[in-house]
């Protein structure tokens, strides 16, 4: 009996444009090809190499054999009386069945034409911060999600917009399941490819991350110039309320929070919204 093992293939939409570049460069495909890849995956939105028609059929038959492109299905969607519409997404994992939510948030001119289109997306499946006010904390934490599962939920509502309202969408916040600054490396990743000219291209001022209050990522997005806009999820004012309500006020308390604000203010010379809920 063999022992050989099959290659595994890889993921092109669990690469970073860079390891993307580096992927093909061992392919021995020139850069461009790389940039042209990026596109059908990230602008184009393709689920197969077949839908890649700028690039051969002998390179796209290449492509399949060495590598594969992860999806999100879309389980259901739920459109409101105000144009809201939330959507389930079942990730792409063998043997389980973890599904995130995606929000569409309409903001109309008084004639019905949408001013506004913001996304509103999840960076895990749960959450480990267990705020009180949180669905999601109290259903316990299994994994981050992938920079490219990110995308194809901003990927997939992008294409409703524009099919129903034919404008693209306006606005994203990762503000729904999970804690963002928890899974950092994805979500600047992700907002660096949304933000790309080659793919969605907004602009990162019309990308906000949200955060309980993590404040060594929030260092770390000062430290890095990180373009796009931050919120503090602060629905305290005090202490004693917040380690009620907010778990993770318990280590890195209003002191710290403020601490780290004022860090991210000076080195980035850039406002914050801050998020209360009233209760």
């Amino acid at each position: 009996m063999s022992d050989t093992k099959v290659p595994q293939k890889t993921d092109l939409k669990a690469l970073t444009k860079s390891e993307l570049q580096d992927f093909c460069k061992e392919l021995g495909l020139p850069r461009f090809r790389a940039d042209q890849i990026f596109q059908w995956l990230y602008q184009k939105g393709v689920r197969s190499f077949d839908e890649m028609t700028n690039l051969s059929k002998d390179l796209r038959a290449r492509l399949d054999e060495v590598a594969f492109i992860s999806g999100l299905e879309v389980v259901s969607q739920q459109e409101s009386k105000d144009g809201t519409i939330k959507f389930l997404f079942r990730l792409d994992d063998e043997g389980k069945d973890y599904k995130v939510e995606a929000v569409m948030i309409p903001d109309f001119y008084p004639d019905g034409v949408p001013k506004r289109l913001t996304v509103c997306v999840s960076s895990q499946v749960g959450c480990v911060f267990g705020c009180s006010f949180c669905a999601t904390g109290k259903m316990g934490f299994f994994r981050n999600l992938t920079h490219g599962e990110v995308v194809d939920q901003v990927q997939y509502i992008n294409s409703l917009t524009e099919q129903k309202y034919d404008k693209k969408i306006t606005n994203i916040v990762y503000m729904g399941m999970g804690e963002p600054l928890h899974n950092y490396k994805t979500v600047t990743t992700s907002a660096e490819i949304i933000s790309d000219p080659l793919s969605i291209e907004l602009s990162p001022k019309r990308i906000t991350v949200s955060t309980v209050g993590l404040t060594k990522q929030i260092k770390q997005l000062a430290d890095e110039q990180q373009p796009f806009n931050l919120a503090i999820s602060l629905h305290a004012a005090s202490d004693g309320k917040r380690d009620e309500i907010m778990p993770i006020n318990n280590s890195m308390n209003l002191e710290a929070l403020e601490e780290a604000v004022k860090y991210y203010h000076q080195k980035t010379d850039r406002s914050l919204t801050y998020e209360y809920l009233l209760f």
